[in-house]
């Protein structure tokens, strides 16, 4: 029997359901969605992909966009998607790399990519947002009868590549079992059900709007409403009609920062779920007292998919990922023997189950490095399990300061900043330092109200933290760097702030 995550998640009872909403109003059903993935995947063929052939795809979200992954999936193939805003010097690298029978992008972007396309692979087809492009009128014209490629679970079925902030990006191997395990992992531990209706507003390039948000409606035969961005005034207005929104925490940032917030328009919603970066415990408390609703935050990245959650009932703790997912084993082990640690010990967190990746594109070395042979992953995060068995995320172990000899947790002291009124979030970094090696930095974003100087920061944190914890320097910005799923890049704070105490 073909495990083909394309036929599983099309199983659907209700084939005349709907599948997409789009953000003109246009139902696309379960039935019309696989009509649609067969032509694209007859039309792929005709290009010549074959099973296990890569298909990089640098495109705008929209409906042709799932299409486009579905088909690659049906096809056999492995679907590549790349960050719309990466610049062509960073494509070289992406597709120079993964080496893609097929690479799929923008029409307006096509001259200026065909060379790098050419050098690295095999076609060049367009696909716009409104079936335009040359992909879109290929499959318009294909047949929509096509029999999905049978594949096993251990076949590839899509390739990300991590961010890269502290080097070469590394492109993770993902399998038709992987996607299809943390899909069902998610629907029983999020009670996912064919009522559901997801407002889709997250870009499809990354694990959580593919494949957390897109996989497990289609899995459940729910329906997405698709919108192409974020956008706070549309979300209010599909609330009355929706049950789900899936999020970073800038989501919830930005939609408390609007007055029409409260328990009225929020009524309809079942579930809202923050995930790709930390979520303040601030912006978890105000959520619960303007919506009645707490915010379910859980714990994920692209070599593993989701491995926690907070649950659906019982307390959704602020300040942890609650715990593993139905089928995910976690450990918290020493980062310099691999030890398993006692509960509620600091260390290394380490992750096994079937999501868990099959390696790293063409690096054996550093997929033996990083995936033990007992199948557990070295996941880079530093972690503990409180005694009821959350996990609190404590930070990665590159933002590890050592300071005078002394491990320095950034997560600890931007905790107690953060709780200092007039501060909105901070980010503490390790920079070099003559004397300590490295010496602490706080970057503070803050309200204004009230206005705060370097000294009162400093003043705030004494008696709170061990001396050698204290930040040397505290620098006010407007905003934190951040990548396109919310995340704070620690890496261009260090570039920026490289030669600070060198200065003093």
């Amino acid at each position: 029997m073909t495990t083909n995550i394309f036929g599983i998640l099309t199983r659907t009872t209700n084939p005349h359901a709907t599948a997409i909403e789009t953000a003109t109003g246009e139902h696309i059903t379960y039935a019309e969605l696989v009509g649609m993935a067969g032509r694209m995947a007859n039309a792929l063929v005709a290009l010549g992909l074959k099973p296990g052939d890569r298909l990089a795809a640098q495109i705008e979200k929209s409906t042709d966009a799932i299409v486009l992954y579905l088909a690659t999936v049906r096809a056999g193939g492995v679907f590549l998607p790349l960050n719309t805003g990466y610049t062509p010097s960073e494509l070289d690298y992406f597709l120079g790399d993964a080496k893609p029978a097929v690479f799929v992008c923008e029409p307006a972007r096509a001259a200026a990519l065909e060379p790098i396309a050419t050098a690295a692979c095999a076609r060049m087809v367009t696909l716009g947002t409104r079936g335009d492009g040359s992909l879109a009128q290929a499959a318009a014209a294909a047949p929509e009868s096509f029999e999905t490629v049978a594949r096993d679970k251990d076949d590839l079925a899509a390739l990300l590549y991590t961010s890269g902030t502290t080097g070469r990006s590394k492109g993770a191997m993902l399998t038709h079992g992987n996607l299809m395990s943390n899909a069902g992992a998610l629907r029983e531990a999020w009670q996912y059900t064919a009522q559901d209706v997801l407002i889709h507003a997250l870009p499809i390039f990354h694990t959580h709007g593919l494949f957390v948000a897109t996989n497990l409606t289609l899995l459940c035969g729910a329906s997405m409403i698709l919108l192409p961005a974020f956008d706070v005034s549309r979300i209010f207005e599909l609330m009355s009609r929706a049950t789900v929104l899936m999020g970073v925490p800038t989501f919830y940032v930005r939609l408390l920062e609007d007055a029409a917030l409260d328990a009225e328009i929020t009524a309809n919603m079942r579930l809202f779920i923050s995930g790709s970066a930390p979520l303040l415990a601030e912006t978890h408390r105000a959520w619960r007292a303007r919506t009645g609703h707490a915010i379910l935050e859980r714990y994920g990245m692209t070599e593993t998919n989701m491995n926690t959650s907070n649950p659906c009932d019982g307390d959704r703790v602020a300040g942890t990922v609650g715990r593993p997912l139905p089928g995910v084993e976690i450990i918290i082990t020493d980062p310099e023997t691999g030890v398993a640690l006692p509960k509620g010990d600091l260390g290394m967190i380490e992750v096994r189950g079937p999501n868990v990746f099959k390696g790293y594109w063409q690096m054996p070395g550093k997929t033996a490095a990083e995936l033990r042979e007992n199948g557990f992953f070295i996941s880079g995060d530093l972690g503990r399990f409180d005694e009821h068995g959350y996990l609190h995320i404590i930070g990665r172990s590159k933002d590890l300061i050592i300071t005078g000899g002394y491990n320095v947790y950034p997560k600890e002291i931007e905790t107690e900043i953060d709780a200092i009124p007039g501060v909105m979030e901070s980010a503490v970094i390790g920079l070099p330092h003559r004397d300590f090696g490295e010496g602490v930095a706080a970057v503070v974003v803050p309200t204004g109200q009230p206005a705060l100087t370097e000294a009162d920061i400093l003043m705030a944190l004494d008696g709170k933290l061990a001396r050698f914890k204290k930040p040397k320097r505290v620098l006010f910005v407007k905003t934190l760097p951040r990548n396109t799923m919310g995340k704070v890049q620690k890496n261009l704070l260090r570039e920026e702030y490289s030669a600070l105490f060198a200065r003093i």
